[in-house]
């Protein structure tokens, strides 16, 4: 199955000036159709960055969310950026253009038309916030950078042109280690991930404010195989005198 990856557009996130909010968006209309992110790649304005990272990414054949720059004014570049990592001329979009006449009527000439110069063959994504609609072609599928643009036409795409994705009934389950040490868990974690290819295992160290050192171990998989992962985890740090403490578990893609 190929994978699904998020690319975040703008000058302003790189900066600082904005927090992206994309990422937390699509992992969790992900996460409750069974599937997850592969990659995400943080980008600017820059053309030639733009087009050099779209034609990486077109390549992969993963299926590419891409949030930012498709406006009409000139630092918005996403869509030149695109035809041209297509190599495909931009062509207003006729279907468009009608949207685009509806809202704006006489007002859509001579600027606001360029909201609608898609690569051609580009399919529109419908925009519930305004109205102004995104493209997608060939596993892209581009949107504003507005979060509260993005997030429906995310799960617009994901209900729609990616229905046919499902994902896998999984969930997690960790121990909490207290005071342990990472380094001696890394050969039963290597162990388990070479028995069971298809489980997650996950170390994540905490610290409390006294500085105390703790460990989450872990696993994510469908709900047998995580008991008997998560079971052997427990063995092992009985029979190494190692306190830890349930964290329970927790539905990843029910």
């Amino acid at each position: 199955m190929a994978g699904i990856g998020l690319v975040v557009i703008g000058d302003e996130i790189l900066s600082g000036k904005r927090q992206d909010r994309h990422l937390a968006n699509l992992s969790r209309l992900l996460k409750a159709r069974g599937l997850g992110l592969s990659w995400v790649r943080f980008l600017g304005d820059n053309p030639y960055i733009l087009r050099e990272q779209l034609s990486q990414t077109l390549a992969s054949g993963d299926q590419v969310f891409c949030c930012g720059g498709i406006g009409g004014t000139p630092d918005d570049r996403t869509r030149q950026c695109a035809a041209q990592a297509m190599s495909l001329p931009l062509m207003v979009h006729e279907e468009g253009r009608a949207i685009l006449e509806q809202l704006f009527g006489e007002h859509t000439y001579p600027n606001r038309i360029k909201m609608v110069e898609f690569p051609e063959g580009a399919q529109l994504i419908p925009n519930a916030f305004n109205g102004v609609p995104g493209f997608y072609l060939q596993n892209h599928y581009f949107m504003p950078g507005f979060p509260q643009m993005a997030e429906p036409m995310m799960d617009w795409i994901l209900s729609h042109p990616l229905a046919h994705l499902v994902g896998r009934h999984t969930i997690e389950q960790a121990i909490r280690l207290i005071d342990g040490s990472e380094a001696d868990w890394i050969e039963l974690m290597v162990e388990l991930e070479t028995h069971y290819p298809t489980a997650r295992i996950f170390s994540l160290p905490h610290f409390d404010q006294q500085r105390r050192r703790s460990i989450e171990m872990g696993v994510e998989a469908e709900p047998a195989l995580a008991e008997q992962i998560i079971q052997r985890f427990k063995d092992e740090a009985d029979a190494r005198q190692q306190a830890w403490v349930p964290l329970g578990s927790r539905e990843q893609n029910p």
